[in-house]
C-alpha cells in the first residue's frame, strides 16, 4: 500500500493530493501549500501540506520539476529528497513533506499556493546482507531528525 494524505494543519486549506499528470508519468506532482517568495541565492523549506505512506522497503524520492529548474532557476538543496517510511506520522510534524528549494537565479521567484514544485517517485530499495536495521533507533522527530 502506498499513497498520500493531507496533514491535519492543511485539511481545510484547499491542499490537493499529489497526482500523476499522464498515464506514463513516473512522478506524482507535489505543490506548495502556501504563497511564498524566494529571493536570489535564498533557500526556503516549502510545505506541501501532504504526507506519504508506503511499505517499509520503499522510499519516496523527491525531484525538482524540470520547469521549475529551467524556467525559474530553482534547485533542490539536496539534489534528491529522501522520504523514509518511518517519516510518516512522526510526532514532530505528522510526516508533512517539505521541499528545500534554492533560488540560483538573479531574480526574485514567486511561488503561488497550489503551484507544482517537485515530483515524488516511489521506489523499492535493497539492504546489505549484514544489515542490523532491527537494532536501529525508532524515528522520533521530523525533518532532518536522523542527523
Amino acid at each position: 500500500m502506498r499513497g498520500f494524505e493531507i496533514v491535519r494543519e492543511y485539511l481545510n486549506e484547499g491542499v490537493e493530493i499529489p497526482t500523476r499528470k499522464t498515464k506514463l508519468s513516473a512522478g506524482y506532482d507535489l505543490a506548495s501549500a502556501i504563497d511564498l517568495i524566494i529571493k536570489p541565492n535564498e533557500m526556503k523549506l516549502v510545505p506541501t501540506g501532504v504526507k506519504a505512506y508506503f511499505e517499509n522497503d520503499e522510499v519516496l524520492k523527491l525531484y525538482i520539476r524540470s520547469s521549475m529548474a529551467v524556467k525559474c532557476g530553482l534547485t533542490l538543496m539536496n539534489n534528491v529528497g529522501i522520504i523514509d517510511a518511518d517519516y510518516y506520522n512522526n510526532g514532530k510534524n505528522e510526516g508533512q513533506i517539505f521541499v528545500a528549494l534554492k533560488n540560483l537565479s538573479d531574480k526574485t521567484i514567486s511561488i503561488k499556493k497550489g503551484e507544482r514544485i517537485a515530483q515524488g517517485i516511489f521506489q523499492k530499495y535493497l539492504l546489505a546482507d549484514d544489515d542490523n536495521f532491527e537494532k536501529g533507533n525508532d524515528r522520533i522527530g521530523g525533518f532532518g531528525s536522523t542527523n
